[in-house]
C-alpha cells in the first residue's frame, strides 16, 4: 500500500513540476516581449540568467517536495511496521494460548481412519489451528500404529488414544439374550435403521452412558463430540470452549430433529417412571417444553443430533443424570429395543439442566449426512466465509425441531427463516 502511494506522489510531483516549469517560462515570454518592444536588442544574457534562476527554482522545489514525500513515505511505513507489530504481538501462537479444560472425543475403529481425517482437517482449518485443543480417540479395540500416526500428524493439540472396557462394551449380565435377539429380527424385517445390529447398540449404550466415564476423560470438563465424514461450513472465529465456560452453558448443538417412534417406544415411559421416582432430579428451570406438547404427558420425539455436540462434561457426571442412565439402562430398552443416544442425551439435557444453559450453535456452519446447519442470515454466512446456501439450511424444515426450541426458549426466530421452510 506504501509502495503504490509513492509511485502515485511521484507522478504528482513531476506533474507540478512542469506545470511550474511552463508558467515560469510563459512569463518570462512576456517580459522578453517587453524588453523586444522598448530595446532594439534583446538581451540574451539577461534572459539566460533568468532562465537558469527558474531552473534553479524548480530544482531546489523539487528536492524539497521529494525529501517530504521521502519523509512522508518513510513515516507511512513506520507507521505500518507499526500496525503489523503490535498485530503480531495481539496473535498468540496455539502453544502459549490459555485453553480451557477441554477436548475433541471421538469413538471409532482403525477402518474409520480416511473418513475421519476429513473431519479433522476441518475442524482444525476452521477452528482448532488456532487453539491447538486436545484429541481423545476411543475403540473397542486397539488403534493402529497407522491410526495414531496419521491421527496425531493431522491434530494440533495432543492425541490421547483410549481402549474401552468390555464391562461398557458389549451386553450387560442382566439382558435377556433371547428377548434381544426377538427385537432385532423384528426390526429387520420392519427395516428399521440399525434395527438388526449390535454394533450399533454397543455404541449408543456407550455414548449415553459410558464415554465420559473413560479415565481418558476424567482430566477434561468440556468436550466437543466429532464423527467420520462430517464437515465445518464457517470459520468458528472464538474460542467455542471459553463461551461455554463463560456463558455458563451446559449443552450446545446444532442440528435438532425427530426420532424414529420405532426406536424408542418405551423411552417415554421409562423416563416418567424415573421422575416420579426421583422428582427433586428434575431442574426446575428445565426445557420440557422442548422434548413435550403436552406438559410431559408424552415425548414429542425432539431431540438434539449428538453427533455434534459441545458439553460440560459435568452434566452427565451428576448424580441426576448418572442415576437417570443408570436407570434405563437397567430397563434394557438399548437392547430391547433400539435407543439412541441422541435422545438420552436430549431428554437428560432437557430434564437436568438449566433451560438458559442449553446453546444453538447457529453460527456453526455444519454438515453429517444428510442434514445441514447453514446460518440462517446471509450477514452470518459471509462474516463466517460459509461454504454452505441458505436453500442448504435444514433448521427451519418440517422435520427439524430447531423451531420448537426456539419456541420453548422464548426465543426470537432469526431474520428470513421463514423463506427456509420447505
Amino acid at each position: 500500500m506504501v509502495r503504490n502511494s509513492v509511485r502515485v506522489t511521484r507522478f504528482a510531483i513531476l506533474a507540478v513540476v512542469l506545470m511550474f516549469l511552463l508558467y515560469k517560462l510563459s512569463s518570462s515570454s512576456v517580459d522578453i516581449s517587453g524588453m523586444v518592444s522598448n530595446r532594439t536588442k534583446p538581451d540574451l544574457n539577461e534572459f539566460k540568467t533568468e532562465v537558469e534562476e527558474t531552473k534553479d527554482t524548480v530544482v531546489d522545489t523539487a528536492k524539497e517536495v521529494a525529501n517530504d514525500v521521502k519523509e512522508g513515505a518513510k513515516k507511512a511505513a513506520d507507521s505500518a511496521a507499526k500496525v503489523v507489530d503490535n498485530a503480531a504481538a495481539k496473535v498468540i501462537s496455539p502453544a502459549d494460548y490459555d485453553r480451557e479444560n477441554a477436548t475433541f472425543v471421538t469413538l471409532a475403529r482403525n477402518s474409520d481412519l480416511w473418513e475421519l481425517v476429513g473431519s479433522i482437517r476441518q475442524v482444525e482449518d476452521r477452528f482448532n489451528h488456532k487453539y491447538a485443543y486436545d484429541w481423545v480417540f476411543l475403540n473397542d479395540a486397539e488403534f493402529s500404529d497407522e491410526f495414531k500416526k496419521v491421527t496425531t500428524a493431522m491434530c494440533s493439540g495432543k492425541t490421547h488414544y483410549g481402549k474401552i472396557g468390555e464391562e461398557h462394551w458389549g451386553f450387560p449380565d442382566f439382558i435377556d439374550q433371547e428377548r434381544a435377539a426377538r427385537t432385532r429380527e423384528e426390526m429387520r424385517q420392519k427395516q428399521v435403521i440399525y434395527g438388526d445390529s449390535i454394533p450399533y447398540r454397543h455404541m449408543c449404550r456407550y455414548e449415553s452412558g459410558f464415554f465420559w466415564r473413560h479415565p481418558i476423560m476424567n482430566q477434561f470438563k468440556y468436550y466437543w463430540r466429532v464423527e467420520p465424514s462430517i464437515k465445518l461450513h464457517c470459520d468458528v472465529k472464538y474460542d467455542v470452549f471459553k463461551y461455554m465456560r463463560e456463558n455458563k452453558k451446559s449443552y450446545g448443538f446444532t442440528i435438532s430433529l425427530f426420532e424414529y417412534g420405532a426406536t424408542i417406544e418405551t423411552l417415554w415411559k421409562t423416563t416418567k417412571e424415573y421422575m416420579h421416582q426421583f422428582p427433586q432430579n428434575v431442574h426446575p428451570n428445565n426445557l420440557m417444553k422442548f422434548i413435550s406438547d403436552d406438559n410431559g404427558e408424552t415425548y414429542n420425539k425432539c431431540h438434539f443430533w449428538s453427533n455434534f455436540e459441545v458439553a460440560d462434561l459435568d452434566l452427565w457426571r451428576g448424580e441426576a443424570y448418572s442415576s437417570y442412565f443408570d436407570f434405563l439402562d437397567h430397563a434394557g430398552g438399548f437392547f430391547y429395543e433400539r435407543w439412541g443416544d441422541a435422545p438420552v442425551h436430549s431428554i437428560g439435557a432437557a430434564l437436568f439442566a438449566d433451560k438458559d444453559s442449553i446453546h444453538y450453535f447457529e453460527d456453526i456452519g455444519y454438515f453429517h449426512n444428510p442434514f445441514n446447519n447453514c446460518p440462517t442470515t446471509e450477514k452470518m454466512r459471509l462474516d463466517g466465509r460459509c461454504m454452505c446456501q441458505a436453500s442448504d439450511n435444514f433448521s427451519w424444515h418440517s422435520y427439524s425441531c430447531t423451531g420448537k426450541f426456539f419456541d420453548a426458549q422464548g426465543m426470537t426466530r432469526p431474520e428470513g427463516w421463514e423463506s427456509q421452510k420447505n
